[in-house]
């Protein structure tokens, strides 16, 4: 996010790899930096956290292994930097842009240029994490991790810690006494420019900042493993079925899924790519084949789905309980067929908003089976079958909006970008499609619609304003990213399409 902030391209402080963000010095209105005067005076003594007894896990977390390579494309981007000037950026940065739009002049410190050329250009020189924790004990708040600091981040984190720290706080052990403290415990400083509050601390070579006291702690205390990546891989994002409920545990098992499955994308010129889906397959399990999605199944998506998630499952010939219990019990043996199945997913911008999300089965005789496994729960699937497809969905709504593209009433993933087409028909076994601008733009107008001020006297007009209906056409441009992984051997082998 920090990496178009301001906007500005320019020599910066130095120090750092890859390009500067901003010139170095403040412009726009006053607003726009922030000056050490009237800045609250240091505390005497340190405050003490009361530790959580129990420790977080880390959900979900995004690799950056090459911040440089990253930072200038996203400081290339027209996209990005025509966004700044409109209503879509200024929004989605105007709570962060004084305290980053600050420079070293403005705040009587070692460094002359501006805050985001520290933190980005220099702090987040080595690669580093960015976690959000799960459990009792989360904040919300995701944790920026750099595991192994060099001399330029350390050197950063020292330059910020001398003039934007107005707090301390102290750990005395890991949540849980997890891993083992430092002597002397943890050392956490709150740093406060423009306003806003950063929480960072270090080690001898991680450094950690938050939002968050509880968090910088959990990112201190959290084990991780090195931050490698294959050749052509510059991001990565990772997760944990386990924090996520039995529901996303169970769907990692049927499909054979490792702890270390990752979606990997990488940087060409000033653009985000999809490389694919890798990882190691459990073992004594051989749940996935390889093939095609059909040209059914492509004609039964509507083009403007934003997330597909679709895999070839082996599964035995009948689906009764006491089979499949059989045949995962036993690791997979026995007389299997190919299931072609998929997702269709539209993630919505409230929880107050009813989830939209539809089964597609590619084999017409397993509706009785299906009848029996999705039956009973809190939850009433509307069931159909459409393009020689067995489709429970969460509403009648769904299926009314899957029946318009099979039928042709409405465009299809057949309809679809070539690129797209053509990577969806590439033998796979686990195909996971984003349609980032369809997802961006419903849920910019779910957030809207939710912060909406709604009552007799003034109902929610059917028109959004004028800004969010252009916000909305700005998103719906960014590109389709598409991820495969093909079995071979015990693990999947990454491939990525899309426009």
């Amino acid at each position: 996010v920090g990496a178009f902030v301001l906007g500005r391209r320019g020599s910066g402080s130095g120090g750092g790899s890859g390009t500067a963000f901003s010139s170095g010095e403040r412009q726009g209105p006053p607003s726009a930096g922030a000056s050490v005067e009237g800045m609250p005076e240091l505390p005497s003594s340190p405050t003490k956290m009361d530790v959580p007894g129990s420790a977080a896990t880390a959900a979900i977390w995004v690799d950056v292994h090459a911040p440089g390579k990253v930072r200038d494309a996203l400081v290339r981007n027209a996209w990005l930097k025509e966004q700044l000037d409109k209503p879509l950026g200024q929004g989605f940065v105007s709570g962060w842009a004084a305290f980053l739009g600050s420079t070293g002049t403005d705040l009587k410190a070692s460094f002359k240029g501006a805050v985001l050329d520290v933190v980005a250009g220099q702090l987040l020189d080595a690669p580093f994490r960015t976690v959000w924790f799960s459990g009792a004990t989360r904040a919300g708040t995701p944790a920026l991790i750099v595991p192994k600091a060099g001399k330029t981040s350390l050197a950063a984190w020292d330059a910020m810690d001398a003039v934007a720290k107005r707090g301390e706080m102290t750990a005395d052990s890991c949540p849980a006494s997890t891993e083992k403290a430092p002597e002397g415990g943890f050392h956490l400083s709150r740093w406060l420019v423009a306003e806003q509050t950063v929480w960072a601390a270090r080690t001898a070579d991680r450094v950690v900042l938050a939002r968050h006291p509880v968090v910088v702690l959990q990112g201190l205390c959290t084990p991780l493993p090195e931050l490698d990546a294959d050749d052509g891989v510059d991001v990565e994002v990772g997760f944990d079925a386990n924090a996520y409920g039995r529901e996303a545990q169970l769907l990692t098992h049927v499909l054979g899924l490792g702890e270390d499955t990752r979606l990997q994308f990488g940087v060409e010129g000033d653009r985000l790519v999809g490389r694919g889906i890798s990882g190691k397959l459990l073992e004594n399990v051989a749940p996935l084949d390889s093939a095609p999605l059909s040209d059914d199944l492509l004609k039964l998506v509507p083009e403007e789905t934003p997330v597909l998630l679709a895999f070839q499952l082996k599964l035995p010939e009948s689906l009764e309980p006491a089979a499949l219990k059989t045949f995962w019990t036993e690791g997979g043996e026995g007389k299997t067929r190919t299931r072609q199945v998929a997702l269709v997913w539209t993630p919505r911008g409230t929880p107050s908003l009813e989830p939209e999300l539809a089964l597609l089965w590619g084999r017409e005789e397993d509706a009785d089976g299906l009848q029996t496994l999705f039956s009973g729960g809190a939850r009433t699937l509307t069931r159909a079958t459409l393009c020689k497809h067995v489709v429970l969905a969460t509403s009648e709504q769904e299926v009314e909006r899957l029946k318009k593209a099979c039928e042709g009433r409405g465009p299809n993933l057949l309809n679809a970008a070539g690129p797209v087409v053509t990577g969806l028909r590439a033998p796979a076994s686990v195909v996971f499609g984003i349609n980032t601008g369809r997802l961006l733009s419903g849920l910019a107008m779910d957030g809207y619609t939710s912060e909406a001020r709604v009552d007799r006297s003034s109902p929610l007009s059917k028109a959004a304003p004028p800004e969010v209906e252009a916000a909305r056409r700005d998103l719906e441009s960014l590109p389709y990213l598409g991820l495969r992984g093909t079995v071979k051997g015990d693990a999947l082998v990454p491939g990525g399409f899309g426009t």
